[in-house]
């Protein structure tokens, strides 16, 4: 598959990973994910990302699988709740993470989180991957295998385009 991934085969394979609680904010660069997910009654919108990994935090602790869905910028509002409380106390959580100015390309104010972000999730030791969309759907069941295995946060880093 090259190009972009529909965006109801990629709902049904986080489903079928056993993801089944979606919370975050909204991002122009998955609109057809949320508006998948909304169709189906399975999506919480917060307004801030540090309160949807808080939310995420009370859906896995009630026996859920959570995705958190946030632009990069709103990781970097997130970093204390991921730090003290996803990463300190092993709460996992499939961070869904818009790569906004993906190789220099965007608005000005998403260049510097954009060039920083893989780093960023490096210092903070969460697995990530930067998949193509045909490599995407396979990435989920890889980050399903790993919060298994760490009961720790993981991340998908997506990039502009890849959801029809």
């Amino acid at each position: 598959m090259s190009g972009s991934l529909p965006a109801d085969h990629f709902v049904d394979r986080l489903l079928a990973a056993g993801f089944d609680f979606f919370v975050g904010v909204p991002c122009s660069l998955v609109k057809t994910l949320l508006v998948e997910l909304e169709r189906r009654g399975l999506y919480l919108g917060e307004t801030r990302e540090d309160a949807a990994l808080g939310v995420a935090a009370g859906a896995y602790l009630a026996g859920r699988t959570p995705v958190v869905i946030m632009q990069n910028s709103g990781l970097g509002v997130s970093l204390n709740a991921l730090g003290s409380l996803h990463l300190l106390y092993r709460i996992p959580a499939l961070l869904l993470v818009t790569w906004r100015g993906y190789q220099g390309e965007d608005a000005p104010e998403h260049l510097v989180m954009g060039e920083v972000l893989p780093r960023l999730l490096e210092v903070f030791g969460v697995p990530f991957r930067a998949p193509p969309p045909e490599a995407l759907e396979p990435a989920v069941d890889w980050a399903a295998a790993c919060i298994r295995e760490t009961r720790r946060p993981v991340a998908l880093v997506v990039r502009p385009g890849i959801f029809e």
